[in-house]
């Protein structure tokens, strides 16, 4: 059980974050009175949160390791900038329980839950073993850490396949890969061990039992250290590419009042029984019989936190900032009204296979109307980097019932402008028309086993023309504190023209495909080497993999489009690739 926290007044917030959550928090942290402190990278020096803040600070490089992930840089600035509290966010060190340790030692106030519960429900093992100890329901599957291949062999064989193999520190999809038989056993434990290095400063893997096309449902909790633990009701996220969701709502259509009711239990039992504090989610799958059984808790808010506040009326983020000043929840046990959908705007082409696409917003204009949210850090202009996830926006519609809150966000879709990078509108758009979808009878399986390759977007407009003179702005650091010169002066010329569009390179299969340079394998798009598979002499086929590349979070296989002799690889581990350079060739 984790201590009760003095209470202790914030005036000043430092959001330890960046794009749409950093946002979000600082406009809720301004309607409060506080003084709002942003961070940013050398990348993001002029991105949206760091104008609407009222202090920016540069932390470091565009890597995220070297920026948003240093915890030590980031507790410096709260120091020099005279932060009271500082907010994660989501992702980077949100789940970090070190960091949340490092905070309050700084004698600062971490807007989260206890360290304790961080460490506990981060580690997906000693979460399944607390929601067993819960009498909580979990997905079959091992409580402590596969060590072989042996042992991967014989637990898969008795839960029976598919089975899926989780990284113990996961989340978010990465360290995940679901395995058909025993063949394929080894490459799986090898990607995930390497994914949840890479993500997680931890390999360690278990193996679950994978079931197959069930629901994703994932319940609302929030706490305070008065002793309320409050169930705030269920989001539906079952539509998904990857493991990473798509469209998420609530309620979750199809689920009785009693499946509601037990859902609601479960997650407050766990929550009391680890201590729970501050804001946090537990996330179920639900089977075709009904059943549901504990996935995971993330002990942060969701990305989707959006739904739920629209539903409620309540404003959880700074619900969070309450309850980490140690005032008790403002609420007992809210009545959910209407309906309320969110659709994750992504940088990513569903027409190949929801490949990241980096690149400059162009031009950019979000819906709006009755009902209509969009929580976003972007703007024309805007740089979507490699570095840091595809998120551009979060498009969240209401209506007094679902069949209002899907016509709203049909138009809202549509009237979604966004030019210059591949986004997933089209895919959601079809979606929504789904028939499946439309009487509930989605599944966490059923986008990818959709076809969007018609989806293709011309991502490559006419520039505007340039004004003689314009309105200027010039960004300066003293002692690394970001300010914002205003002036005008005259565009510089430019040849804005039509480009003409070009499609990305399939993933999967390598440009070009036929002719002399059939054998000829490049790169899909920016991006790192993680892994390369082949060496100089192998024979492959089409298919095999080639590489593993990764961008934009997210590790992709380039895989060969020919068979033949390996007689050259351009490539090493920790490669960084262009789009199009030369990884190897096939003869």
């Amino acid at each position: 059980m984790s201590p009760k926290v003095s209470p202790r007044p914030i005036e000043s917030l430092l959001v330890a974050n960046r794009g749409e959550i950093a946002v979000r928090i600082i406009r809720a942290g301004k309607e409060m009175g506080l003084r709002t402190i942003a961070v940013y990278s050398e990348l993001d020096r002029d991105a949206l949160h760091t104008q609407l803040a009222d202090e920016a600070w540069n932390i470091g490089p565009a890597p995220a390791a070297e920026s948003y992930l240093d915890a030590h840089r980031i507790l410096r600035v709260a120091k020099e900038a005279g932060a009271d509290a500082v907010h994660p966010g989501y992702g980077f060190l949100a789940e970090n329980g070190e960091f949340a340790e490092a905070v309050e030692a700084a004698g600062l106030v971490w807007v989260g839950p206890p360290a304790d519960a961080i460490d506990l429900m981060g580690s997906k093992l000693a979460a399944r073993q607390a929601a067993i100890d819960a009498n909580v329901p979990v997905v079959p599957g091992t409580t402590e850490p596969i060590e072989s291949l042996e042992d991967a062999i014989t637990t898969a064989a008795e839960l029976g396949y598919p089975v899926a193999v989780k990284a113990s520190y996961g989340g978010g999809g990465k360290g995940l890969r679901v395995v058909a038989d025993a063949t394929e056993l080894q490459a799986a434990i090898d990607g995930a061990r390497r994914e949840a290095e890479a993500y997680f400063g931890n390999p360690q893997i278990y193996l679950e039992k994978y079931l197959e096309q069930p629901r994703h449902i994932e319940a609302q909790i929030f706490s305070d250290q008065h002793g309320h633990h409050v169930f705030l009701g269920e989001r539906d996220c079952s539509l998904q590419r990857r493991h990473q969701k798509l469209i998420e709502e609530s309620p979750a259509v199809g689920i009785t009042e009693k499946q509601r009711r037990a859902i609601g239990r479960a997650a407050t039992s766990l929550a009391k029984a680890v201590g729970y504090r501050n804001a946090g989610t537990v996330e179920f799958l639900l089977d075709s019989s009904g059943d549901f059984y504990f996935l995971e808790m993330n002990t942060r808010l969701q990305v989707e936190h959006t739904v739920t506040e629209m539903v409620t009326g309540i404003d959880l983020v700074q619900e969070q900032l309450r309850v980490a000043a140690g005032e008790p929840l403002t609420f007992t046990s809210p009545k959910p009204f209407g309906h309320a959908l969110e659709f994750r705007i992504n940088a990513e082409d569903p027409a190949h296979g929801f490949l990241p696409s980096p690149g400059r917003i162009i031009d950019y204009r979000e819906p709006a109307g009755f009902g209509i949210r969009v929580d976003s850090g972007v703007h024309a202009g805007s740089e979507i980097s490699r570095y840091y996830d595809t998120l551009i926006a979060k498009l969240v519609v209401w209506g007094q019932d679902r069949s209002q809150a899907l016509a709203r966000a049909r138009r809202a879709l549509r009237e979604f402008l966004i030019v210059g990078v591949p986004t997933t509108i089209p895919a959601h758009l079809r979606l929504v028309d789904l028939r499946e979808f439309q009487e509930g009878r989605h599944h966490t399986k059923l986008a990818e086993s959709l076809d969007f390759s018609d989806l293709v977007q011309s991502v490559s407009p006419a520039m505007p023309e340039d004004e003689e003179v314009a309105r200027r702005e010039l960004t300066v650091e003293v002692s690394g504190r970001r300010y914002v010169v205003t002036f005008w002066a005259p565009e510089p010329a430019t040849n804005g023209r039509r480009k003409v569009a070009r499609k990305p390179p399939k993933l999967d299969r390598a440009q070009p495909l036929t002719g002399d340079d059939a054998g000829i394998i490049t790169a899909p798009m920016q991006g790192t080497i993680v892994k390369v598979h082949i060496e100089v002499g192998d024979r492959v086929r089409v298919d095999d993999p080639i590489c593993v590349l990764e961008a934009m979070k997210m590790e992709n296989e380039v895989r060969s489009p020919v068979d033949g002799e390996v007689v050259d690889v351009k490539v090493r581990t920790g490669d960084t690739v262009s789009t199009g350079q030369v990884i190897a060739v096939i003869r």
